[in-house]
């Protein structure tokens, strides 16, 4: 018998990443209203059942996060997310798993996949296309879905860095960054690591012999195509 394959490691959450997802969650489903007061620190502390120190420790992540401003004598505000909010709330969003979030974050991924992939095509150089078919190759030997999916990240990481644009890399790892509270429900995408190889392999020489119209045509099916299965898989996790 082979040896069984080794569990990944669990997310060890603080009290500090509980409180923030918490609070997080009452600004974003609107409990916690855009331009309401929160309750004084102490109500907080009472209410959530930790210290003051924990308090505002999360509430200074929700600050940094744009969520919340808070003046000196006024206490803290709830912001409007258009107002201060980054993508780094991206995060806290997927871990609360809001359908119509997860909708317009699913339309973000392939707009800007899409582009990237032609861009890609457009400036990659060789160690691209050696780097691009080595991952497609991994893929395709998966021994396990999340093998296949840890490998499509990074083709994803590789195409950007095949634009030359350092910008669209932090895109894509703020994107990335963002399903990774629902990294495991979305796995069984990637369960055929031979089929996803497949998917993407007309991409990747789309990108290698510099067909951009082409690179493109190829991303947004791929990223459709694994939209719906990612959505189907977390509607059966409900």
């Amino acid at each position: 018998m082979g040896q069984p394959t080794p569990a990944e490691p669990l997310a060890r959450l603080t009290v500090v990443d509980e409180l923030e997802a918490q609070l997080s969650a009452e600004i974003l489903d609107g409990t916690l209203a855009t331009g309401a007061l929160l309750p004084p620190e102490r109500e907080l502390a009472e209410r959530h059942d930790v210290n003051r120190t924990t308090l505002r420790q999360a509430l200074g992540r929700l600050e940094r996060s744009g969520l919340i401003e808070t003046r000196q004598g006024s206490g803290s505000r709830v912001r409007a997310l258009e107002e201060g909010a980054g993508a780094d709330v991206l995060p806290l969003i997927t871990a609360g798993r809001k359908g119509d979030w997860l909708t317009e974050i699913f339309e973000a991924r392939a707009s800007s996949g899409t582009l990237i992939a032609g861009r890609a095509a457009a400036k990659r150089r060789p160690e691209h296309v050696r780097e691009l078919r080595a991952v497609v190759e991994q893929i395709r030997t998966a021994p396990s879905a999340a093998e296949a999916q840890k490998a499509d990240a990074e083709l994803h990481r590789v195409l950007a860095r095949a634009t030359g644009n350092r910008v669209f890399i932090l895109l894509v790892n703020t994107m990335l960054r963002a399903y990774r509270p629902l990294h495991r429900r979305l796995r069984r995408t990637f369960a055929d690591p031979r089929a996803i190889a497949a998917e993407l392999e007309p991409l990747v020489e789309a990108v290698a012999h510099q067909h951009i119209a082409a690179a493109e045509r190829h991303a947004i099916g791929y990223f459709v195509a694994t939209e719906h299965d990612m959505m189907r898989a977390l509607g059966e996790d409900r």
